[in-house]
Parts: C-alpha cells; structure tokens; sequence
C-alpha cells in the first residue's frame, strides 16, 4: 500500500492487457468448481488448467484434448501429446487426471492417450496460433 492506503497500481501486463492471449482458467470464471450438471465445458476449464511444461501452453489451447464424454458423473477424456516420444506425457497425463478429479460430482475420470489423428500445430486454438506466429 502506498502512504495513503491507496492500492498500488496493476503492472500493464496483468489480467491479459499484454495483448497476449489469455489461457488462465481464472479469467474465465473457474466453472469446474462450481456446481451443477457436469459438462464438457467443466471438465475442459479443468484441463485448461494443465500445461505443457515444454510449450508452458495449456494442454486445451495447444489442441491436444480431442474428446471430451460425460455420462452422468463420469467423465472420459482422449487426449494426444504433440508427439509419441514426448519426455513429459506421464506428467501431462497425470496432471490431466488430477484435475478432472478435482471436478466437484466427479464419479469415474478415464484419461485415454490416443494417437489418431496425429497432433499437429494445426491443432492449435486459432487465436493462440496466430499470437505465435503460426
């Protein structure tokens, strides 16, 4: 706080002002948590929030959830990793399970690693793709 207990000023690039686009779950509202009928939606929000730690792009924005199937509380996920020899797919995965269990109502949450069709940058949401570059 500064000496008159006034709030100090955000940086320009918090909240998404960098121009940069936004892939935090946060700023999305965080509807994972919330109640209510489990949905695609909820369980992608969760997802959103697991990374790449090669990329540091979250695993929904960098196209690597191909499905996502509800059937009253449980919940299957095919998911691909950017590429078969990935050193850091047991993390993804792992880390993609945890957070779909973190789903309040959650029953069973299956996680399937699928390799068809292959991932490519393609796969990439648009808007991420075009801020790098694609």
């Amino acid at each position: 706080m500064y000496e008159d207990d006034q709030p100090l000023p955000r940086p320009a690039h918090a909240a998404g002002e960098s121009g940069e686009p936004s892939t935090d779950a946060a700023v999305e509202g965080d509807v994972a948590s919330e109640g209510g009928p489990l949905t695609a939606d909820r369980v992608k929000v969760a997802l959103r929030r697991v990374k790449d730690p090669e990329i540091n792009m979250n695993i929904v924005d960098l196209g690597l959830i191909y499905d996502v199937v509800v059937e009253g509380n449980d919940v299957r996920v095919d998911m691909s990793l950017t590429s078969p020899g990935c050193p850091s797919g047991p993390e993804i995965m792992g880390d993609a399970q945890r957070q779909v269990e973190t789903i309040e109502g959650i029953g069973t949450a299956t996680i399937n690693l699928v390799w068809s069709p292959p991932w490519t940058p393609d796969r990439i949401e648009p808007r991420v793709r075009a801020y790098l570059g694609f």
